[in-house]
């Protein structure tokens, strides 16, 4: 065997090995734990065949405590690029099965590297999470090296797309970087997430919680909202970030691509125009006015089951991305609070990042009372809603179904929000609040006055107001809403109105940031 022969055979050995991560003992462990390995989960990601692996033969440079006996190539991180769908992709993808995937300083260069390519090649940047935290034995370099990856989250959001799934645990400073990024996929009973362990939790507070309870993928997809999606297996995990993808552009220059559909853009659904209850205060299902208007009924939840009282999500229609924000009438009667108003203020805020349009759907009796809510601060977590359709430019079509009261309607997407097209159907009821409190505020005096008649009284002049208000006429009198539209006809004056604003261009004032109402 030649010298040239024979070094190609240890390279070829060599790539085996680092391909084996922490060797097929601890692979056998990671299976019987019910997750894959690192290469596993990218070889579901990725277009078979594309991924090229970037930094294979990098080892740690640590030598404390013993570490200087041990190394293994690719330090436990799989990093490169790829395709999904034919569209280029970065990702890195943590081993647990070498030292637990826990950060070094060299892992944390290998996972800035490929941030770095992505940034200047304007791609998606995807991380798999599965890592024990950052490594003891670093010290102070291995939180160095989170500190690099969190600035180049920070450089990177608005500019390209970066999804975060978790596979195992994400413990300590590492659960930052998932919450820079725009989206984070859990893995129900496999993955969780928290600042401080159970075991701190006990010391500290006294409180014995388990890892699932303190920070898993129920928790954080249902109760805290640090989870966008939660997964039943890491392959629907897997699955749902293609799909996720597909609805997204490659960075904030582009637009999504666009997917053929053989749904007709001028199909009309008679439904819809019974759809609203005749009792004002009777519910119906917003998931059926999204699944009628979008292409093939085909609609992917941000957020699906944390503040259920508001939907968000992606959908096309006519082919082209667009993200839904609707109210959803079946969840505390659709009203906004805190939690709603930062779930849509986010995903608000991505969609004008990425140049996807934004289709509101409004039904929205106003804001949830209370001192649970006003000293949670509603009144700045409703500005951040607010807010984001008000700085938003990309197109924005507004169809008001039914209620629209108060404060909540200009929260969402009024024309003074710099709406571009506002609908509304013939049920919609646009008004500073509804009849009952109006009657009650307006002709208290009245109804002191005269005890005897005050039902009777009280009827008559709510008939007044219903007549009055309980209709889009007035606001579409002013201006302020464009026009009110049969509900069977409502997909194809959205798609309409969207072809109508493909060109929109709007800046914002010059300035170095905004100050979102944090």
């Amino acid at each position: 065997m030649s010298i040239q022969q024979d070094n190609i055979k240890k390279l070829v050995e060599r790539r085996a090995a680092a391909r084996l991560g922490g060797g097929a003992k601890r692979i056998e462990a990671q299976h019987q734990k019910g997750k894959l390995t690192a290469r596993e989960r990218l070889s579901l990601l990725l277009d078979k065949g594309s991924f090229e692996e970037f930094d294979m033969f990098v080892q740690h440079r640590c030598t404390n405590f013993g570490m200087e006996k041990q190394h293994f190539d690719g330090d436990g991180v799989v990093t490169g690029c790829g395709t999904i769908d034919g569209r280029i992709v970065y990702v890195y993808a943590q081993d647990f099965t070498v030292s637990g995937g826990s950060l070094s300083k060299t892992m944390s260069e290998k996972i800035c590297k490929v941030m770095d390519m992505a940034l200047r090649a304007g791609a998606p940047c995807i991380g798999l999470n599965d890592s024990g935290g950052a490594r003891i034995q670093e010290g102070i370099d291995a939180l160095a090296g989170y500190a690099e990856i969190f600035e180049r989250n920070i450089l990177a959001s608005g500019v390209i797309p970066q999804l975060s799934g978790i596979f195992g645990p994400c413990a300590g400073g590492a659960v930052y970087s998932p919450a820079l990024t725009d989206f984070t996929l859990m893995v129900k009973n496999t993955s969780y997430m928290f600042l401080t362990g159970p075991a701190v939790v006990k010391s500290v507070l006294g409180e014995e919680v388990s890892q699932e309870e303190l920070g898993g993928a129920g928790v954080h997809s249902a109760k805290s909202g640090v989870a966008h999606f939660a997964a039943e297996s890491e392959q629907e995990g897997i699955a749902t970030l293609r799909e996720l993808l597909s609805y997204i552009p490659q960075n904030n220059r582009e637009e999504a691509p666009e997917v053929p559909t053989s749904d007709p853009y001028n199909r009309v659904d008679d439904f819809l125009n019974e759809i609203i209850p005749d009792n004002p205060n009777q519910a119906y299902d917003m998931y059926s006015v999204i699944g009628s208007i979008v292409d093939d009924g085909r609609f992917l939840e941000v957020h699906r089951d944390f503040a259920r009282n508001i939907i968000v999500g992606f959908a096309r229609m006519n082919g082209r991305s667009v993200g839904i924000v609707a109210n959803q009438p079946k969840v505390l009667a659709g009203v906004l609070d805190i939690n709603a108003s930062r779930k849509g203020a986010r995903f608000v805020r991505f969609c004008d990042a990425f140049n996807i349009p934004l289709v509101t759907l409004v039904d929205v009796p106003g804001f949830l009372p209370g001192t649970q809510q006003e000293y949670g601060a509603v009144i700045t977590n409703g500005a951040k809603l607010l807010y984001a359709y008000g700085e938003a430019t990309v197109p924005k079509v507004t169809v008001t179904l039914r209620k629209s009261y108060g404060g909540s309607h200009i929260v969402m997407s009024c024309k003074q929000l710099r709406g571009d097209i506002n609908y509304a159907w013939p049920s919609a009821e646009i008004a500073v609040m509804g009849a009952d409190g109006a009657v009650n505020v307006l002709y208290a005096k009245d109804l002191k006055a005269d005890p005897e008649h005050a039902a009777e009284i009280f009827e008559q002049k709510k008939k007044e107001y219903v007549d009055l208000f309980s209709n889009p006429y007035q606001a579409a009198q002013k201006g302020y809403i464009d026009d009110v539209i049969e509900p069977r006809n409502t997909r194809f004056r959205i798609i309409r109105a969207l072809e109508q604003l493909r060109g929109k261009r709007q800046d914002a004032p010059a300035r170095k940031h905004d100050n979102l109402p944090l």
